[in-house]
């Protein structure tokens, strides 16, 4: 039978990072084009005890059905904690519980955006957000990023150029995959620049809580008092990916909208997994658990660190990154990024292209993306010792 795909469907493709992933782990390879949290991250005992208690007192309220807005306690603890932390929500906002942060990007692209509509977005962006508005038939237009965070000048550009531009998408801490954190000015502006030619900012902040180096900046959501912003937080960086627990903060308006569409997409989270979250926030000292996750990372990028200072030096720099689990790392001229990073699959050292990450793959790019939390300490440094001397071959 020959298959007839939906024109929404019919020119995507799948995600360049899942496909790497596939052969990242087939034995004797160095992973370091995964996004993974570190396994000594997991707060496994925390969970299982948990869920052992929960299933044991009260089974029903993990195993029946929930309300498509969330578990109660879970987003009642959730709008408190934001608020009193970080600054974020105000009366005017409401707060929904998601099946991970990529659920938010689906349904406010599904609430907000007609097939031909604009979506802004930092260039390298995350490939699994610009996938999700690829298949809604978005036009993407990347805007390029600086050292300090998203280029202002040529986002103005882009919002007076622009026509039918339904939000900005922007992950303001540890970008991924560039490792950028926004400057505090940058974020100001960007708010000032949005709510001056009403457009929507997406805030994607699954890294936030993961800053290793530098001082917090406030979300650009703290900034909020139009009900422009919609702010993505998840769990699955510092508790749990596999749990698939995300949530939405925006004005009550879209939120509600947001509501009627995950209906009829899942009906509702996972209920073990939001009661797991809850109790997990509430009862094992997540501050503590929070300064535990920093520290291993602070760790794990200081063994990146110090391997890439001896053996990328002077042929691939590197963005400056203060937490995350990324390094966006960039050849010279002479050295094709592609042809680099296919030589070292041969030699089972996997990164990412920094082609999977833009809005056009078809753009020139010579950097890639590393992770280093997935691999271990001997892996990150073999596998950079690895990259490092592939590229002074490459470049002879």
């Amino acid at each position: 039978m020959k298959y007839q795909f939906s024109d929404r469907v019919q020119g995507l493709k799948p995600s360049a990072i899942r496909e790497i992933l596939k052969n990242s782990s087939a034995p004797g390879i160095i992973p370091l084009s995964a996004g993974n949290p570190a396994p000594d991250a997991f707060p496994a005992e925390d969970i299982r005890r948990i869920s052992a208690e929960l299933l044991e007192h009260t089974p029903i309220e993990a195993l029946q059905y929930g309300v498509t807005e969330g578990y109660t306690p879970l987003r009642e603890h959730l709008r408190n904690y934001m608020k009193q932390k970080h600054n974020v929500g105000t009366e005017n906002d409401d707060i929904l519980i998601t099946s991970g942060a990529q659920q938010v990007m689906d349904l406010l692209t599904k609430t907000l955006l007609n097939e031909g509509d604009t979506v802004l977005c930092e260039a390298p962006s995350f490939i699994g957000s610009l996938n999700t508005f690829r298949s809604y038939r978005a036009k993407l237009r990347g805007i390029p990023m600086e050292e300090d965070g998203i280029d202002t000048e040529a986002l103005e550009q882009a919002l007076e150029q622009e026509k039918n531009i339904k939000y900005l998408y922007t992950i303001p801490n540890f970008q991924n995959p560039s490792g950028i954190t926004m400057s505090l000015p940058k974020r100001k502006k960007v708010y000032e620049l949005c709510k001056a030619h009403n457009v929507i900012i997406l805030e994607d902040n699954p890294y936030g809580d993961l800053r290793f180096a530098g001082e917090d900046l406030p979300s650009i959501k703290s900034f909020d008092t139009e009900g422009i912003v919609v702010y993505a937080g998840s769990f699955s960086k510092v508790i749990s990916p596999g749990m698939r627990v995300g949530y939405a903060i925006g004005p009550k308006e879209v939120i509600q909208k947001m509501v009627v569409c995950k209906q009829g997409e899942d009906v509702h989270s996972n209920m073990w997994a939001q009661i797991v979250c809850h109790r997990f926030m509430t009862e094992c000292g997540y501050e503590a658990h929070l300064d535990r996750l920093r520290e291993i990372y602070r760790r794990k990028s200081g063994v990146l660190l110090t391997a890439m200072e001896h053996h990328f030096r002077p042929l691939i720099s590197w963005s400056k990154f203060e937490g995350g689990l990324f390094a966006w790392c960039t050849l010279p001229e002479d050295i094709d990024m592609l042809e680099f990073v296919k030589a070292g699959t041969e030699k089972k050292v996997c990164v990412v292209p920094g082609t999977a990450f833009l809005t056009d793959e078809s753009e020139p790019c010579s950097s890639f993306r590393i992770n280093f939390s997935t691999p271990t300490d001997e892996q990150l440094q073999e596998g950079i010792e690895i990259l490092g001397k592939l590229a002074k071959e490459m470049a002879t």
